[in-house]
């Protein structure tokens, strides 16, 4: 009834941080690796609405290449910042130092359906020497077909576990990359998804 309407109580929201979620779950990373972009060149990979873009950004980052395979979907107030070089439509796999124009200080990857090291050989060809990578292991893409569940949500922590370790050999036994630390998300991924965010460096 009306009357209702009248006497409930409305909740006002907060305006979000970034303009996507993702921004929240960099946030997180920065703060748990204590990791400064601020001056940084920085690389999103798997840009989206950019929400990690958004993040760098607000830390002070110099410059940041927001890369996409998709495209129309970074918000307009990011691909309006001119401190944001914008390359859609674009597959990450073929990355190459010319591409980008510049070395990169810090890159951050939040890919979907493909897994991290498929991608991260090309990436690590722009990343300069020293220089620091924050990834979101999504374990779902992650894990053989038969591991995850229909709706594909993984919910087996063991199975999360494992997720992790494919990216941590990946990086360390195969590419001869630090891998400093992991933490789980803040939040879950949009599907309900554990996610784990990775830092690594050259």
């Amino acid at each position: 009834p009306v009357q209702d309407c009248l006497t409930t109580p409305l909740e006002i929201r907060e305006k979000p941080r970034y303009v996507g979620r993702g921004g929240l779950k960099l946030e997180a990373a920065l703060d748990a690796f204590a990791i400064a972009p601020a001056g940084l060149v920085c690389l999103d990979v798997g840009a989206s609405t950019g929400g990690f873009t958004d993040c760098l950004l607000q830390h002070g980052a110099l410059r940041v290449h927001a890369v996409d395979v998709g495209t129309n979907q970074l918000a307009w107030k990011i691909r309006s910042d001119p401190r944001v070089v914008v390359k859609e439509q674009f597959n990450a796999r073929h990355m190459t130092p010319e591409d980008i124009g510049e070395p990169v200080d810090l890159a951050v990857m939040d890919l979907s359906f493909i897994s991290l090291v498929k991608v991260l050989p090309a990436v690590l060809t722009v990343v300069r020497g020293g220089g620091h990578l924050i990834c979101l292991i999504k374990p779902q893409f992650e894990l053989m077909r038969e591991d995850v569940s229909k709706g594909g949500i993984v919910r087996d922590p063991v199975l999360h576990d494992q997720a992790v370790a494919k990216i941590r050999e990946f990086v360390t036994s195969q590419q001869g990359l630090h891998w400093h630390d992991v933490i789980p998300s803040p939040i879950t991924g949009t599907d309900g998804n554990r996610e784990f965010l990775a830092w690594i460096s050259r």
